[in-house]
């Protein structure tokens, strides 16, 4: 038997191999990988691993690297420069996403059985739900090529900064506006108490930091996600890349 799943995970990885030596790569000369425009930034990509909402690597995700449209690659170095003087580095969970990966999450999303996952990144909604609630979506900011998914590392410590929630959780915890007002910086103390996962005033602040020098250098943020950001001026509004990362 361990020789059977040994031969099976080597075939995928012979496949996985060659869908991305053979990919389409349209469109990438129009990139920039964020490492080489903002040096400092860490890079943690959960789709090319396991520790995502699937709970596999994700189609696509050939590296484990990150690739931005230069003009939003200049606005995170910008942010990154701002942060850095505050004594935070970034570290970056996603950022430009093939259509490819895309149509991987609409198949899970649409196979119920599959909950393997779902203890640690939807544990109060029924899986039939992410497609109603824009969880899972056809078409991602992602995909065009100026959005991306962060936090914040404090260099102090070396450790990530608790944000009081985790990147890609679905529920209304990982909403900006949850225990408080994003826009006026003030925290809902009634809010958290009454609230099973309930943030902190330091959490939501922390969640303000990130925010805010985001805001300062040209992104805008989504109402449903902290850690999204999409630059305001996007340079490709109506195209979904599908050339993979690596």
């Amino acid at each position: 038997m361990r020789k059977i799943v040994l031969f099976v995970v080597a075939a995928l990885a012979v496949l996985t191999t060659a869908s991305c030596k053979n990919a389409d790569t349209k469109g990438r000369a129009s990139f920039v990988a964020i490492t080489d425009v903002v040096p400092d930034v860490i890079l943690e990509i959960r789709y090319f691993g396991t520790y995502n909402f699937v709970g596999e690597r994700i189609d696509g995700y050939c590296s484990p690297r990150a690739f931005l449209t230069r003009a939003a690659a200049d606005s995170l170095k910008a942010v990154s420069d701002d942060l850095v003087k505050q004594g935070y580095r970034l570290k970056i969970y996603d950022a430009y996403r093939p259509q490819r990966s895309v149509d991987h999450f609409v198949r899970w999303a649409a196979d119920t059985a599959d909950a393997r996952m779902k203890a640690f990144f939807y544990p109060d909604l029924p899986k039939s739900v992410l497609f109603a609630q824009e969880y899972i979506m056809e078409k991602s900011g992602h995909t065009r090529g100026s959005t991306v998914d962060l936090t914040l590392l404090d260099m102090a410590t070396g450790k990530e900064v608790d944000m009081g929630g985790t990147f890609d959780w679905f529920g209304e915890e990982s909403h900006p506006d949850f225990c408080g007002n994003p826009d006026t910086g003030v925290y809902d103390a009634a809010q958290a108490a009454a609230h099973k996962r309930g943030i902190t005033e330091q959490q939501f602040c922390n969640r303000l930091i990130l925010r805010q020098a985001m805001l300062r250098h040209g992104f805008k943020p989504l109402d449903s996600e902290w850690w999204h950001f999409t630059l305001r001026n996007e340079p490709f509004p109506d195209t979904y890349f599908n050339f993979p990362v690596q």
